[in-house]
């Protein structure tokens, strides 16, 4: 009978060990294991279960005898009850009788047999690597003559086999929530990034775009974008966007003056296997890419004429075919477009239809170059000041008095990005806690560019980086002249004869600080 008995064994070992290396899907091997055990044990019901370490919660993952509502119920905290147990002390259990047992939870509300049958249940922790990641149980008819023990070892040799198979499972869980943690978190980062007050400005007019912003983020509404190079039309899309219902859903990119005229229309529309020579397959646009969501369309007057038409189209009816198809496709894009050059012109030069024209333009928004808004310079300055120093490890404070001029009398035909280079290249040159004159670039400071500022001797030049320190020495010494002379490394006379050459008087340092 003994003999009999290993044989069996054997034979639901081999079973199992053959099923396992047959099947590459994980749980349909599972599955198929608790079936063998039915078959050959007579299991009534049977349970894979997983810890999910970041939880601390255990999960029933494949089942045998279980309907899918009490699956998705048999949830249990480490420890609790006998499969919590099992798990949290790496012992199995062996159980003659479940009715006899207190411990028993039933979250399943599986365990009252029909007939009144007396169940048994056997359950054996599943180990990899030394560390316990989830347990095996089987409920068996009651039978005197069966040995538990025999059976706890038989479940533990299986739950051994199993194991490479359920780690990977783990893995796949602890990925999968990693993944919806971190997709929640960049959500809910690029939100904040792109919030509308997060646009620098205090001007009048930025002002206006802040409220324009904000009148058309919550409809469907196509924006126009407007404004020279630089400006940022870029994050006023991604404000508008971020601030509108469609958040959640796909926000497409796509610059139309990069893309070569004879690909613009399949990078928008997408193209059919054999379109064109290259068409090796179907590809999807992004205008489908963008479904549900928001397409920007950025430097949209450079597009061709035959493009425009299909833009048309699509703004229209919202639908459009892919190149080389002919099945219409319907897509619910919300369209924001930008551009840096006067369409009114290229409209009188037949180089963009009107038509378009006056479906983009349904709520246009206007950023104002640098220029124009001066008082939002050194605000700027001050930001990309506080991200450069952190992303280089400096700690530079402010710019001097010089610098702050040499800022705001520059015309900034770069605009911001233009602002923001300098910015970055000033303080990659810095050594020392204060942004001078010096580490701005030669196109601010010869004016040979701007015309803003006067040709300088080297005499002129020298005068000027004195009469700057002598102004930051009295500003850091609140007009004391005697302690900004030995910040200066001078004496006391020479600073004094200095700063009496230059037209600067200490007193009135001293006044405006205490004024303040």
């Amino acid at each position: 009978m003994c003999a009999m008995k290993r044989i069996e064994d054997v034979t639901l070992l081999y079973e199992i060990s053959k099923n396992l290396n047959e099947h590459l899907d994980l749980k349909k091997s599972l599955y198929k294991v608790l079936d063998i055990l039915s078959d050959s044990m007579d299991m009534i019901r049977g349970t894979i279960t997983i810890l999910n370490p970041l939880r601390n919660e255990i999960n029933i993952e494949v089942a045998h005898g279980l309907s899918r509502a009490a699956i998705k119920s048999g949830k249990y905290k480490l420890g609790e009850g006998i499969t919590g147990r099992v798990i949290e002390t790496g012992k199995a259990i062996a159980i003659p009788k479940i009715s006899e047992e207190p411990l028993f939870l039933d979250r399943t509300a599986s365990r009252k047999s029909k007939h009144g049958n007396e169940l048994s249940f056997i359950c054996v922790p599943v180990t990899k690597g030394g560390q316990i990641i989830g347990a095996i149980s089987v409920d068996k008819t009651y039978d005197e003559n069966y040995s538990l023990e025999e059976g706890k070892k038989l479940i533990s040799v299986i739950a051994t086999m199993i194991a490479r198979h359920v780690v990977n499972l783990e893995i796949i869980h602890l990925e999968k929530e990693q993944l919806r943690e971190e997709n929640t978190r960049l959500r809910n980062e690029l939100k904040k990034k792109y919030q509308i007050t997060d646009i620098i400005g205090n001007s009048n007019k930025m002002r206006e775009v802040f409220q324009m912003i904000t009148q058309v983020c919550k409809s469907n509404a196509t924006v126009l974008i407007r404004g020279e190079s630089g400006t940022g039309k870029e994050l006023v899309a991604n404000s508008i966007h971020y601030n509108s219902n469609r958040s959640k859903k796909p926000f497409v990119k796509v610059n139309c003056a990069a893309l070569p005229s004879n690909l613009i229309e399949s990078e928008l529309f997408g193209h059919e296997k054999g379109a064109f020579t290259g068409a090796i397959k179907q590809k999807l646009g992004k205008f489908e890419l963008a479904n549900k969501g928001t397409i920007f369309l950025d430097e949209i007057g450079s597009i061709g004429i035959d493009v425009q038409v299909k833009l048309m189209r699509i703004l229209q009816e919202k639908e459009f075919e892919r190149v080389g198809g002919y099945k219409t496709i319907k897509s619910d894009v919300r369209i924001l477009a930008a551009t840096n050059k006067n369409l009114e012109k290229a409209i009188e030069e037949e180089a963009f239809r009107d038509d378009l024209y006056y479906r983009l333009n349904v709520f246009p928004i206007y950023i104002p170059p640098l220029r124009e808004r001066k008082t939002d310079i050194l605000l700027l300055s001050d930001h990309f000041l506080k991200k450069y120093a952190k992303e280089n490890n400096k700690n530079i404070k402010r710019f001097s008095t010089p610098a702050i001029d040499m800022l705001m009398d520059y015309h900034w035909p770069g605009n911001v990005r233009e602002l923001e280079n300098c910015i970055e290249r000033a303080v990659l040159l810095c050594e020392e806690g204060v942004i001078h004159s010096y580490y701005l670039p030669p196109t601010l400071q010869t004016g040979a560019e701007s015309d803003t500022l006067p040709a300088q001797s080297l005499e002129d030049a020298v005068a000027n980086l004195e009469k700057e320190m002598i102004i930051d020495a009295l500003k850091n010494a609140k007009g004391n002249s005697a302690m900004a002379a030995k910040t200066l490394n001078t004496t006391p006379r020479k600073f004094s004869y200095k700063a009496q050459r230059y037209g600067i008087d200490y007193h009135k340092f001293r006044y405006r600080l205490s004024d303040n």
